[in-house]
């Protein structure tokens, strides 16, 4: 509930400084979280929720961003751009592929994985562990990588 909270906050702020691509993202976000709240049968949602709801968001921008780059749409590009960087700023700081790496070698051994047929046996408890703090696409490569080589 707290990082909800927050978002309330953050938009008040914009609305009183006038920054309006800040506003209008923070309004995207807030009407996400509305709805998976009503999909949750209207009670509050929590924090781990609402970083479900940001990482999606952030996905869709990422996603967008690489449309829009191949069309050559740079004014899109910049919009997109600068709403992935408000959406980044509310979720919880990401592991580096360095620290990715080390959970991925560290769930290898405690699974006793040995090459890509266990991708499997890795991901489903590392994701559990990394939940939040990574993202899935980034995470499986890093542990394909590790199985192949």
């Amino acid at each position: 509930m707290e990082l909800e909270a927050r978002i309330e906050e953050e938009l008040k702020a914009a609305l009183r400084s006038g920054d309006v691509p800040r506003k209008n993202t923070l309004r995207l976000i807030r009407a996400a979280i509305k709805n998976a709240s009503i999909e949750a049968g209207g009670g509050l949602i929590g924090d781990e929720a609402v970083v479900a709801i940001l990482q999606k968001q952030a996905k869709q921008r990422g996603d967008s961003i690489e449309q829009f780059e191949a069309a050559g749409r740079d004014d899109l590009v910049a919009a997109e751009k600068e709403e992935l960087e408000i959406i980044q700023e509310l979720l919880p700081r990401q592991l580096t592929d360095e620290e990715i790496e080390a959970a991925v070698l560290e769930h290898i051994a405690a699974v006793g994985a040995k090459g890509p047929g266990d991708i499997g046996q890795v991901m489903g408890p590392l994701m559990s562990a990394l939940k939040g703090a990574a993202d899935g696409q980034r995470v499986s490569k890093i542990v394909r990588r590790t199985l192949a080589g």
